[in-house]
């Protein structure tokens, strides 16, 4: 549970150090969401190989290490003096990151061989992510308000060192007795695919040109067809994609990455319109985000009760349509930055993803043989970062795109301040307070609005998206 906690609380953590390291790093719009995003794209695309290589050199000894390099990378993290360097800090910490996630799953996995038992832990192990998210919001918010961003990174350090000791101690090694290779030419591949996807997002949302894109796209693609191919014609392939013809772990996996897009695109922007346009401190604002939060975990715990009375599909699909309803909320009640619509959203929200992806993690790890538990656990990793990769480059390209064509820039500021305004929230704010009077409060209202009508459009694509996977779902888990 320690690694969970740690991971959680960064996401969370970070997102309400956005405005902080915005005013100190000064960096583009598209630097802010690589920042986010660096992490948990590098920690998605290593994944199944990490999963692979504590299938065979051991998932307690995989853990370890991670923890030890997560730490350490942590304290660069820290002190980074340039959003170039935090952003490959980010990165450098998902490569460590990915050793940590699926050795927890999988040693679930091996350790509660009853199903009860097993959908039980899964949903405290579950409930680890959202108390992580819980805790993120009110410890990053009292570090913020004492100290610099970069205390944020620090907290690694007393969390793993209790891991450092006692994992030797409490955690039986496990092994696949037949794993599959660890394959540099698929882990590259892998990597790519999902990485030129999301910068072929972050590209449109930034207005670059369609060539761009279009490459950006094609690669990805590309090589994620190839990465298919390659796995299909190995004899010992790192990831057996036949696991995907199973209809259960397909959906599940679908169901998984959807319910975490659906709710870190929604922590991405109500962070900033916390602290950037209803002006509390990050201390309260983290409070506000709690009751939230806490019904994640709550709804999580209750989802092992439902599924005695409900079936598990059942159990996915009404998550799924309080993932939108919770965004209907904001989209019908939200045109004007309503900070109730977004937090009675957000609790809504919340509820759905607590069922939805503790029982939609259940099904995809009980779908499989238990020697496959490794690449079942880093493949349902992979889908809850891959959710969280384009929750906020998906939904936060299209807010800042929709902020850029909606501010309006007063037109006596000097170049410098028009172009820092016009890119992001945060730089808006920033110029504002530096601009006493009428042109501040304008830029300030003008920024304001655009960003609430950002929400909107990001808030109309959630209701879509996630009404359509609870029909997906509905077909391809009953």
């Amino acid at each position: 549970m320690l690694p969970v906690l740690l991971v959680s609380v960064d996401n969370t953590a970070l997102s309400f150090a956005v405005p902080s390291l915005a005013r100190d790093l000064r960096p583009s719009g598209t630097q802010l969401l690589w920042i986010v995003d660096a992490y948990p794209l590098v920690l998605a695309g290593l994944l199944v190989a990490m999963g692979s290589v504590g299938d065979r050199i051991g998932r307690r000894r995989l853990l370890l290490i991670g923890a030890v390099g997560f730490a350490a990378v942590s304290g660069a993290a820290a002190f980074a003096p340039s959003a170039e360097w935090l952003i490959a800090a980010r990165a450098a910490l998902g490569f460590f990151g990915a050793m940590l996630m699926p050795a927890t799953l999988s040693l679930l996995r091996n350790i509660f061989v009853d199903a009860d038992e097993r959908r039980k832990a899964i949903a405290i192990w579950a409930s680890g992510f959202s108390g992580g998210a819980a805790l993120g919001p009110i410890v990053g918010g009292w570090l913020l308000e004492h100290y610099e961003w970069g205390s944020i990174f620090l907290m690694a350090v007393p969390v793993l060192v209790p891991l450092l000791v006692l994992g030797p101690l409490l955690l039986p090694e496990s092994k696949d007795p037949d794993p599959g290779p660890v394959d540099p030419v698929g882990i590259a591949l892998a990597v790519l695919a999902l990485g030129g996807l999301v910068f072929a997002v972050k590209a449109a949302g930034a207005g670059d040109s369609v060539g761009v894109v279009a490459v950006a796209a094609l690669v990805g693609l590309g090589s994620g067809v190839a990465f298919v191919k390659r796995m299909l014609a190995r004899p010992q392939p790192m990831l057996d994609v036949r696991l995907f013809s199973n209809r259960v772990f397909s959906g599940a996996l679908a169901t998984n990455l959807v319910a975490v897009f659906a709710f870190v695109g929604f922590i991405y922007f109500l962070s900033q319109h916390l602290q950037l346009v209803a002006g509390y401190s990050p201390m309260t604002a983290g409070w506000l985000m709690v009751p939230g939060l806490v019904v994640t975990i709550v709804c999580g715990l209750l989802a092992v009760r439902l599924v005695r009375r409900l079936t598990a599909a059942q159990v996915v699909v009404i998550g799924l349509l309080l993932n939108s309803a919770g965004y209907a909320v904001v989209a019908l009640l939200g045109s004007e930055g309503s900070l109730v619509a977004l937090l009675v959203g957000f609790v809504i929200l919340s509820a759905g993803v607590g069922l939805a992806e503790t029982i939609s993690n259940d099904l995809a790890l009980s779908a499989v043989p238990v020697e496959k538990a490794g690449a079942a656990s880093a493949v349902s990793e992979t889908a809850y970062e891959v959710g969280a990769v384009l929750g906020v480059a998906v939904l936060g390209s299209l807010l800042n795109m929709a902020f850029r064509t909606g501010v309006e820039v007063p037109a006596q500021l000097p170049a410098d301040q028009a172009s820092l305004a016009g890119e992001t929230l945060a730089g808006a704010v920033e110029v504002a307070e530096s601009w006493p009077g009428a042109v501040g409060e304008a830029l300030l209202h003008s920024a304001s609005t655009a960003f609430d009508h950002g929400v909107l459009l990001t808030s109309g694509l959630g209701v879509l998206l996630t009404a359509a996977m609870a029909l997906v779902a509905r077909r391809a888990l009953r």
